[in-house]
Parts: C-alpha cells; structure tokens; sequence
C-alpha cells in the first residue's frame, strides 16, 4: 500500500445551481447543473479533480469547466450535481480537498475511499460523531438551583 497522497489544495467549497443552468461557462460550453462540473480559478478547463467533503468524507471527481469563485476565500465552486454527491446541498459553504488527478486517472486515489479523513493534516471524527459533539457544544449548561433558606 503506496502512502497516503497530500491533497494539493484544501479550503472552502461552495456550489452553483439552476441559477446558471443552461448560461455559457468561461470555457465555452453550456453549463449543466446536474453535471460533475466546478469552477477553479486557475486550473486549465478540462483538468479532473478529486474532491473531498471534510463534513461528509464523500469524494467526487469533477471537470473544470469554468471560472470562479469570486470569493476570495473559497478554493472551488461546484455544480448542484457535484455538491449533491459530496451531501452538501443546503449546507452552504464547507471546507473541502483538492487533488488534481492525471490524464489516466479516472477516480479518486484509492487511499480516500478507504475511509481515511483528514483536512489539512488533521484527522477528523466521522460525521455522526463530528454532530453529537457540537450538539453537546451547543447545549444548555443548566444551573442548579440554590438552596435558599
């Protein structure tokens, strides 16, 4: 087993929908909400990357088919249908990894599927365990009442 390969970018993702169904991507083409598409800002259209959800540990392979995001601090902006496979439609904006895969590479390195999760060097709680612990974060500190005599 070949060890584990670094991410090549890790920051926050967030993702486009039927807003931009059917308008024209940077590269030309028609965007497709439910396609596995994303925008980078500098990676070359066409160029295949493995996306990881931190929050869900799922991973999808994506196609760069535009430019974006303009929001300085976010790394990618995925199509509806890629946000769907990584579970984080509604969820808003969340933190992701990037590999970008070679020409031969079809899917995600083998070591991401094994259900090895880290972000950025840190291992991360599956995502029941990560959602009972800030649920309990969350949770009222209830104060005992005073004996008053």
């Amino acid at each position: 087993m070949s060890p584990p390969r670094e991410s090549d970018q890790q920051g926050l993702a967030s993702w486009y929908g039927e807003r931009f169904h059917g308008r024209r991507t940077a590269s030309g083409e028609r965007f497709d909400s439910q396609e596995l598409t994303a925008a980078h800002r500098t990676l070359a259209f066409g160029t295949r990357v493995c996306v990881r959800s931190a929050v869900t540990g799922k991973v999808v392979v994506v196609r760069i088919n535009d430019r974006g995001p303009f929001s300085h601090n976010r790394v990618i902006d995925l199509s509806q249908g890629a946000a769907e496979a990584l579970g984080m439609v509604g969820l808003g904006i969340k933190p992701v990894e990037l590999w970008q895969l070679e020409e031969d590479e079809d899917e995600c390195p083998e070591m991401l599927e094994e259900g090895g999760r880290s972000y950025a060097g840190r291992k991360l709680k599956a995502p029941a365990e990560k959602a009972n612990a800030v649920a309990r974060k969350k949770a009222p500190v209830k104060k005992q009442a005073r004996n008053r005599r």
